[in-house]
């Protein structure tokens, strides 16, 4: 137990002394920090970045282009467009898998991977019927093509 002595000579001599002791406590609180910031591991990460080689950077032209397929609803008629060329709807199937051929040619001579690989645009009119945009992606679907992608253009103003 800790004592006080009496301030002003008053003889009461010494008294017991409520305050705690906190200097061993801060003393064991600084040494636990040290030992805590000396076995923690450090904070390091390994990332694995493959950078460019040095030089100017070499661009080359892509070989595959994809299909843009337009739609045109006219007083409740549909006509589709492949590139820009009117086709029959009959004849749709036939011509997409003709375009995409000749614009992907890396694709070309593997039916499954042009119809996995090669991407076809749907061009429509904002005003366009939705049903009549979902039959000419169902069409495009049916034809095999799995990457079908909307094309969108700002508005005019």
């Amino acid at each position: 137990m800790a004592g006080k002595l009496a301030s002003g000579g008053g003889g009461k001599g010494m008294q017991p002394n409520a305050e705690p002791n906190v200097i061993p406590f801060i003393d064991i609180m600084l040494v636990l920090l040290i030992i805590f910031m000396v076995a923690a591991p450090l904070p390091t990460v390994d990332i694995r970045v493959d950078l460019p080689p040095p030089g100017r950077p070499i661009y080359t032209e892509p070989t595959d282009k994809p299909t843009t397929v337009a739609m045109d609803d006219v007083n409740g008629l549909v006509f589709y467009y492949i590139e820009g060329e009117l086709v029959p709807k009959e004849r749709f199937r036939d011509r997409l898998l003709q375009v995409a051929r000749e614009r992907n040619p890396s694709y070309a001579s593997d039916l499954g991977l042009l119809f996995s690989e090669a991407k076809v645009f749907v061009d429509a009119d904002q005003e366009s019927a939705y049903n009549n945009v979902i039959g000419l992606i169902n069409e495009i679907d049916q034809t095999g093509f799995k990457k079908v992608s909307l094309l969108v253009k700002e508005a005019a103003i």
